[in-house]
């Protein structure tokens, strides 16, 4: 009897100790993990951070798992429809007479096109989003100056058009080496705005590689006009008029309209030079509605002398500083005449221009001219202190936001050199706003060589100005 007390009596204190012992551990093992959360900063559940730390762990899971689970289900149906193609390949045109050649067309068409193509889409952006977007999640939940380092571009995997996330790839180059940039791969690059215009763009990368592009530069220019600028590059071929003719000689294309064969007027309302010369109301276009009348509303602009006190002439402005302007960019609206008649007087100038309903474009390099293909969106580009002269008119007016002109114009003294000329030809606006516009040009504290405020109806006023960029030499 007393043995086996004995017995029962050891064995319970062993198993008390070990229940003691086990306790100890588990309080240990508790502290332990609380001290870790509070260092961790993850036991102040008012602290955002901290409480968005567990919901990011938990969606980085299951994220990924969501993600392989559907990039399996992708390739399984991927390869059935494969497989069906295939067969129908092999098997050939149905044999049976009730079953029609154009609906078995028809449904390998729908295989191939419809099914098919967006699974193999489907495919590639899964496998592209999939490790990146998952490594986003998880990264920043551990440290927030690694999730700002993002290899590629980021807008790579916003669209969905497979020729546009290629342009957008970042390309690496070959050998490993820099390139004569300096740099070890090239950025490809596309205005903000093309995100808010995503169903545009994609429209207008869908092509054909090495084929013929689409004669869609009038959406083109749309995604342009409205903040989608640099468009991105085509591998496609653009269109051009069917029979081209031979450009006129320099000393006979300034002033001689242009050969209607080489101008595509599909895109227009006039199709041909003579509705563009005319006087109808509905041409496409109202900006300048004479201007591609060379002979006789382009022919007296800045050599003849008018009723307005506004117009300054090309002999008198080159004639403060004889031999100085040799280089200039004319911001207007207009096919080059500016242009033109500085040639005359052996000054090169680059003409900004758009096709605003009508070939503006073409008929400036028809005549031997250099049109840019720019809007006002983007930043001009030519290097600091490089231009002689920078000419505008027609173009920016009272419809133009301050802020934005204050952009531009300090963009303007940025490629002026030191002594340049800003010519500001007839820009409009109203009695009330006058002030508000001046102070735009007054602040460059430029030197005043003309200055001309004259009216043009009740409530509307001219400015016109011959402004010299003053040395800086600090």
């Amino acid at each position: 009897m007393k043995r086996s007390c004995l017995q029962r009596c050891t064995i319970s204190r062993i198993f008390g100790w070990l229940q003691l012992v086990l306790g100890v551990l588990v309080v240990v093992a508790s502290v332990t993990s609380l001290l870790r959360f509070y260092h961790a900063g993850l036991l102040n559940l008012h602290d955002d951070e901290s409480c968005s730390h567990f919901h990011r762990e938990r969606t980085s899971l299951e994220f990924s798992s969501r993600l392989q689970d559907l990039h399996f289900k992708v390739q399984d149906l991927q390869k059935k429809v494969e497989n069906a193609v295939k067969e129908m390949e092999k098997n050939g045109e149905p044999k049976d007479p009730r079953v029609f050649k154009s609906e078995y067309d028809k449904y390998k068409k729908f295989l191939v096109d419809d099914v098919k193509g967006p699974l193999d889409v489907l495919k590639l952006s899964l496998q592209q989003i999939g490790p990146s977007a998952v490594q986003e999640v998880g990264e920043s939940s551990v440290d927030q100056t690694q999730q700002q380092e993002v290899e590629g571009d980021p807008l790579e995997h916003f669209f969905l058009n497979e020729e546009l996330r290629k342009y957008l790839q970042v390309k690496e180059n070959r050998l490993g080496k820099l390139n004569p940039l300096g740099a070890n791969g090239t950025y490809t690059t596309i205005g903000h705005a093309c995100v808010l215009m995503k169903k545009e763009l994609e429209i207008y990368m869908n092509y054909d590689i090495g084929g013929y592009c689409k004669d869609d530069w009038n959406l083109g220019q749309k995604l342009m006009i409205q903040g989608c600028d640099p468009l991105p590059r085509r591998r496609c071929l653009a269109r051009a008029p069917r029979l081209f003719q031979k450009p006129l000689p320099i000393n006979e294309s300034l002033w001689k309209v242009p050969d209607n064969r080489n101008i595509r007027w599909d895109n227009y309302q006039c199709r041909d030079f003579a509705c563009l010369m005319s006087n109808k109301t509905n041409k496409g276009f109202f900006k300048c509605s004479g201007c591609f009348n060379l002979a006789q509303s382009e022919a007296p602009k800045w050599v003849r002398n008018t009723t307005s006190i506004a117009d300054f002439l090309i002999a008198d402005v080159l004639s403060i500083k004889p031999g100085e302007i040799r280089i200039g960019f004319d911001f207007s609206v207009g096919v080059g005449t500016f242009a033109a008649r500085m040639r005359e007087h052996n000054v090169t100038i680059v003409s900004a221009a758009l096709n605003l309903g009508a070939p503006f474009n073409e008929m400036i390099a028809l005549r031997g001219l250099v049109p840019l293909y720019i809007t006002i969106n983007q930043r001009l580009p030519f290097f600091d202190n490089t231009l002689d002269l920078i000419h505008t008119g027609g173009i920016l007016d009272a419809w133009i936001d301050l802020q934005l002109l204050d952009f531009i114009v300090f963009d303007w003294d940025r490629v002026l050199r030191p002594g340049g000329f800003l010519w500001l030809d007839k820009f409009f606006c109203t009695r009330r706003d006058l002030d508000d516009y001046l102070y735009m040009f007054l602040q460059l504290r430029y030197k005043k060589h003309k200055w001309v405020v004259s009216p043009k109806s009740y409530t509307e006023v001219y400015f016109s100005a011959l402004l010299e960029k003053p040395p800086r030499p600090f």
